[in-house]
């Protein structure tokens, strides 16, 4: 055979997996349709966040749900034309998101989140990417008193239960830390525990080349020609066709692409998000800062100030609509200084996400060889290191470091 392991997918998830079988004596060949960190990696917020304790989960304010009927919102909009396509994954997200399904979806989440920038500072150590890695954490900030008090009071629960760093600011002490922002807000929380990345994708292709420095083989290719053949898995990629023992599929949102075919009904969708970068018109953010009633985040990056939409719902090659970064930019505009549009036309990525808000890692439960890492939902560059070191951990037989159960591929039945 060519190879051990062949990784299908090279954004940040299928890069850190190989990296780590790497480490582990594997030969692997990692395999894109196109160069590593130019999907879903490239274009989101830049945090490694660690202070996400609990998911994203499907609201349950009555508020807040009139609100997403109307679809007026910045935080989410919805194509009627995919709401058939969507419906029952709605509904187990829905179902996923109660109470005591949430709690216990944050206690599966949290041994992932708790290693996730130790994990990636132990990469970008090796690679040599300490430039794209700023400490500080990032602002959440808050326009109504009643939602700054009741999430002042879950992040003391953070504090209490979980050791994390945070700290309070009022609407002066807002403005004094980030000047660039105008009055708007009337307090914030500051999380310290997390990091930013200025470039996301270049710190994915970061990681590739290390992988590559040290010995293995990044190749252009088609995930959808993934075949087994005998005791092998074979692709067609633009060196031919290879082979070997193992594979893993890493493709993010479009992991069901391979998976489907081979009989795996796991729900997979993926919910759209665009970005746009503009010239700062007065001061630089230090942090990222998310406007959390409004449903976006403003990040200082390599090519400027970075704005960041919340969720569309609408079918995966469905064409862009840019009404969610409309709306947005409006209302971020003369807050955060945003002065002209820096790039061609607006980003548009996918985010992989499950129902139950768990990604799913492991052994496909019915084919030989084959593993799963796809479906971190709205965290892939928080835990692609951290899954990464799972994945390997049980590809070769190690005692992984935390439970895998709650990730199993086999709980989609």
């Amino acid at each position: 055979m060519d190879f051990d392991v062949i990784v299908l997918g090279a954004g940040i998830v299928g890069v850190s997996a190989a990296l780590h079988l790497q480490d582990r004596g594997r030969r692997v060949a990692l395999v894109d349709r196109r160069g590593p960190g130019e999907e879903t990696s490239f274009g989101n917020a830049g945090l490694i966040e660690s202070s996400s304790i609990v998911p994203y989960g499907f609201p349950r304010r009555l508020g807040t749900l009139l609100r997403y009927a109307r679809n007026q919102s910045t935080d989410l909009y919805w194509d009627y034309k995919a709401l058939p396509a969507f419906a029952g994954w709605l509904g187990r997200f829905w179902w996923e998101s109660s109470p005591e399904r949430l709690a216990s979806a944050a206690r599966d989440m949290l041994p992932l989140i708790r290693r996730s920038v130790a994990e990636h500072d132990a990469l970008i150590a090796r690679a040599g990417l300490e430039n794209l890695a700023h400490d500080g954490g990032w602002i959440e900030a808050f326009r109504t008193q009643s939602e700054l008090d009741d999430q002042t009071a879950v992040a003391q629960a953070a504090v209490r239960d979980h050791g994390l760093r945070v700290t309070p600011l009022d609407a002066a002490a807002l403005r004094a830390r980030e000047p660039a922002l105008a009055a708007g807000f009337c307090g914030a929380l500051h999380w310290q525990d997390p990091k930013s990345i200025s470039d996301p994708g270049a710190l994915t292709k970061g990681y590739a080349r290390l992988f590559v420095q040290n010995g293995g083989t990044l190749l252009t290719g088609d995930a959808a020609t993934l075949r087994e053949k005998g005791d092998a898995w074979t692709a067609q990629t633009s060196a031919g066709e290879i082979s070997a023992k193992e594979a893993v599929i890493a493709l993010g949102p479009w992991s069901d692409t391979v998976f489907a075919p081979l009989g795996y009904r796991i729900p997979l969708r993926a919910k759209r998000g665009y970005h746009m970068h503009y010239r700062p018109a007065r001061t630089v953010l230090s942090v990222p800062v998310v406007d959390t009633e409004e449903g976006y985040v403003i990040a200082p990056m390599r090519g400027g100030l970075r704005l960041t939409t919340g969720v569309e719902i609408a079918l995966r090659e469905a064409a862009p609509t840019g009404i969610q970064l409309e709306r947005a930019e409006r209302i971020a505009k003369p807050l955060f200084g945003l002065g002209e549009r820096l790039d061609k036309a607006p980003w548009l990525g996918l985010r992989p996400c499950t129902p139950d808000m768990r990604p799913v890692i492991g052994r496909a439960p019915r084919h030989r060889g084959l593993w799963f890492s796809f479906g971190h939902n709205h965290h892939g560059l928080t835990l692609g290191p951290v899954s990464g070191r799972l994945l390997a951990d049980m590809m070769t037989g190690a005692e992984p470091f935390i439970d895998a159960r709650p990730f199993r591929p086999e709980r989609f039945r």
